[in-house]
């Protein structure tokens, strides 16, 4: 993997997009206190998204147990949960008047249940306050323990989506705890249980088309059915250099392989991110 410097191009500038929407989206979110993957993961697409009235809510808490070269989450010890996080989540979604919410974690690799239970409380007060609103739960791995995930899944989101973030043989250089394996398994225990499976890859790491598309294909055997594929964009200089900008033409042949192969729906775009329209119908 390349730790050259390499130039951005000028067609993955991010126009920023900031309506009464967007503000008053930013206004509910730090009125309740709550944190954002949107802010956290530094998302190209926050002004696209929160103009929409749109966000993804980050639950357990703002640090992670895990180092991931690719992320800018903080990583360390953890607070305790916030037992109030889950109705806070929640009110805000009923505030914003969300059709769809999506909601994602920190690992809490520190927690007995990795925070499973913490998940369960979010998705039951979700569904309480707004219980029009269809939900994505972008979760850990669980450090692969199935009955956690069991346990998400009992609680009955429309999406579960879990990230294989890389190709295979990238995946323990920019993964610190995760492996490639203990994913899919993840992913395949939730397409087992009949709940919609979505995972999302990010390229520009070394990766080469052949690796992508054999992950395409241990995707599909896993049971999933919607791919998101993104530029990864260092977000400080302490995150895995980029190796590669792959070019719009690119995303566009992988959206048209995903398609071919049997993918329900594609996402596939320089600043694509796994939360990228998510509500849009499958």
């Amino acid at each position: 993997m390349t730790t050259e410097y390499v130039r951005k191009p000028d067609w993955l500038k991010i126009r920023l997009r900031g309506n009464d929407l967007f503000r008053q989206t930013k206004r509910i979110v730090e009125s309740h206190g709550l944190h954002t993957i949107c802010t956290s993961g530094r998302c190209p697409n926050q002004g696209e998204c929160w103009s929409c009235g749109t966000a993804t809510f980050l639950i357990g808490g703002e640090i992670c147990t895990r180092s991931c070269r690719f992320c800018n989450t903080p990583t360390g010890k953890p607070k305790p949960l916030d037992p109030s996080e889950p109705a806070r989540v929640a009110e805000s979604i009923r505030l914003m008047g969300l059709r769809h919410a999506v909601i994602t974690s920190v690992d809490r690799d520190d927690l007995p249940d990795a925070g499973a239970e913490h998940w369960v409380q979010t998705i039951r007060c979700i569904r309480t306050h707004h219980p029009q609103a269809t939900l994505e739960a972008l979760i850990p791995d669980f450090r692969g323990q199935l009955e956690w995930v069991d346990r998400i899944i009992e609680a009955a989101p429309e999406i579960i989506s879990h990230n294989l973030e890389t190709v295979k043989r990238l995946t323990p250089q920019v993964r610190s705890v995760a492996r490639y394996e203990t994913s899919l398994s993840v992913l395949a225990h939730v397409a087992s249980r009949g709940i919609c499976a979505k995972t999302g890859i990010m390229v520009g790491l070394g990766e080469t088309e052949e690796e992508v598309e054999a992950l395409m294909d241990d995707a599909l055997e896993a049971g999933v059915s919607i791919l998101t594929v993104g530029q990864y964009l260092q977000p400080s200089r302490r995150n895995i250099p980029v190796a590669a900008y792959v070019s719009p033409p690119q995303f566009e042949a992988y959206r048209r392989t995903a398609l071919s192969k049997g993918f329900r729906q594609v996402e596939s775009a320089p600043l694509v991110r796994s939360s990228y329209h998510a509500g849009k119908p499958v």
